[in-house]
């Protein structure tokens, strides 16, 4: 059986990358910045757990699953933010969001 080569990921890594961006780029919605946030995260663990792949320490697998609870750390803490933010203004467009309320 033949082993992928490190570039398919690394192209893998970087569309994925890359529509994140879009994402955080393009939409103005709260719940969809965080999905971009999401898909940049998974970007960079992929070339961690990629280039770990080939090195024999193991270290980029470390440091995934290091990246995989930051991810979820703050997911939980930016869904509960958004859900306050949604409960105050009733909208959860980023631009409609232009001043903070005591």
């Amino acid at each position: 059986m033949m082993a992928i080569p490190l570039i398919y990921y690394l192209l893998l890594s970087a569309f994925i990358f890359c529509v994140g961006l879009a994402i955080i780029l393009i939409k103005k919605n709260g719940v969809f910045v965080l999905l971009g946030i999401e898909l940049i995260l998974n970007a960079a663990n992929l070339n961690l757990v990629a280039f770990s792949k080939f090195d024999p320490t193991l270290d980029g697998q470390v440091f995934a699953v290091f990246s995989v609870v930051l991810a979820a750390a703050e997911a939980a803490i930016a869904l509960a933010i958004l859900l306050n933010i949604y409960k105050q203004y009733r909208s959860t467009n980023l631009d409609e969001l232009n001043q903070l309320k005591n």
